[in-house]
């Protein structure tokens, strides 16, 4: 089946938040194979309601619009809502009771009579009760399209998404599936990947398609297959991605949809493995991005933002002297940094960066964008210069990712010859 996702909200359209919502949706829908054909964004006006509603059923068999369901003024969904399908608004008294019980929780205990409002709901929906908030969302069934009004409130989305939408939609029969397959490379360019497997994509069948995700130092690539043969489109799918990881070798890090990052947290807490970091011009960003994934704790035991030398010198053990001659922007001084966190924080590994994110600090000898990366692990320490060109933002994103995969090559090269 074929999904819309519709959100609502001016805050959207100017930039003010960013729309995570449709995204993580979209993400709920693929295991119980409904596609999402079209994500859109639109105001929070009557017109701008009816006109997305009615292509979104042309378009799709469910749609789902998050936004617009608050008590203000300028919350206008369910009346337009109410307008479009020829009903009108009834309030129920048990989500009524609810908000007013949320409301005595509170400080004050008053509930302002403009939120009884939220007790209103499209009188030909099923009412999809929201525990853990005051605005309920609203399922309708018309002419045979399935719509689910939520709540913009990330965290209500989801409970009403996990709860209450996703139970409904499980009990439909697709007749068309949907089965993607997922190959994580890194240190191979979308260019030089595609060439090397030209001939495999070339010979795929026309109900797989091969999209290509590149992002900073990786690309992902997606298998989809699209048919009514669940068994067939699997078995069809998993070999190719299967025959294109094996082309591919040892830039494919992960065979399924996850991070690069997660992937080391993975593999390193699977092999015992303990790593720390000590940042200079990346400010913590390699060790926030490691700590995000969940089990981290497993394998990183904690990192320094050495940004001043004094820092270098008293907490990572770099020789005053090293500093002095070559600069803290130097292979010397990060292979230093590198070591004396691995000795400071007893691991196996560590990742340590020196370098000028920009906008300035450059000079001739050492431009913006500069950046001197190490790595130590059990038999040795590898350092590398990089020369990127970008602003601030994405030299510190570069050089994370450029870390990350000097860590993993070392790490690779170390496994496959172990220390006797």
């Amino acid at each position: 089946m074929k999904a819309e996702i519709i959100t609502i909200g001016d805050e959207i359209l100017n930039g003010q938040i960013v729309d995570t919502n449709s995204a993580w949706i979209a993400q709920q829908f693929a295991p119980i194979q409904i596609a999402v054909k079209q994500i859109s964004s639109i105001a929070d006006t009557a017109s701008a309601i009816v006109d997305a509603l009615q292509q979104a059923e042309e378009r799709a068999d469910i749609i789902v619009i998050t936004g617009g369901l608050g008590p203000t003024k300028d919350d206008v969904t369910k009346h337009t809502a109410a307008t479009y399908f020829n009903t009108g608004l009834v309030r129920d008294p048990q989500v009524l009771l609810h908000v007013q019980e949320i409301f005595s929780r509170s400080r004050t205990g008053d509930m302002p009579d403009i939120n009884k409002q939220q007790a209103d709901v499209l009188a030909n929906a099923h009412v999809l009760f929201n525990d853990v908030g005051t605005a309920p969302g609203m399922f309708v069934r018309q002419n045979g399209k399935y719509y689910f009004f939520l709540p913009g409130v990330p965290y209500e989305m989801k409970f009403l998404i996990e709860h209450r939408v996703l139970p409904i939609l499980r009990d439909l029969s697709p007749s068309t599936f949907v089965y993607n397959a997922h190959l994580i490379t890194v240190g191979i360019g979308e260019s030089h990947l595609a060439r090397q497997i030209e001939d495999i994509e070339n010979a795929m069948p026309a109900f797989v398609k091969l999209a290509y995700l590149p992002k900073l130092g990786m690309v992902r690539l997606r298998f989809t297959a699209v048919g009514t043969d669940h068994s067939l489109l699997k078995a069809e799918t998993d070999r190719l991605a299967s025959l294109v990881a094996t082309r591919l070798g040892s830039y494919v890090v992960a065979q399924e949809d996850i991070s690069f990052q997660e992937v080391i947290v993975r593999r390193f807490s699977e092999k015992g493995l303990r790593l720390a970091t000590a940042e200079s011009c990346t400010g913590g960003n390699i060790a926030a991005e490691l700590t995000a994934i969940a089990g981290a704790s497993q394998m990183f035991q904690g990192g320094v933002v050495a940004y001043a030398n004094q820092v270098k010198v008293d907490v990572l053990q770099v020789d005053v002297a090293t500093l002095q001659t070559f600069g803290a922007v130097s292979e010397a001084v990060v292979r230093q940094m590198a070591e004396g966190a691995k000795r400071t924080f007893d691991t196996d590994y560590a990742i340590a960066t020196s370098g000028v994110a920009g906008p300035g600090g450059g000079s001739p000898e050492k431009p913006v964008g500069m950046v001197c990366i190490a790595i130590s692990g059990k038999t040795e320490t590898i350092v590398q210069t990089y020369q990127f060109k970008n602003d601030r933002a994405i030299n510190i994103q570069r050089a994370t990712i450029a870390a990350l995969t000097m860590l993993w090559n070392l790490f690779q090269k170390e496994e496959s010859d172990p220390v006797e």
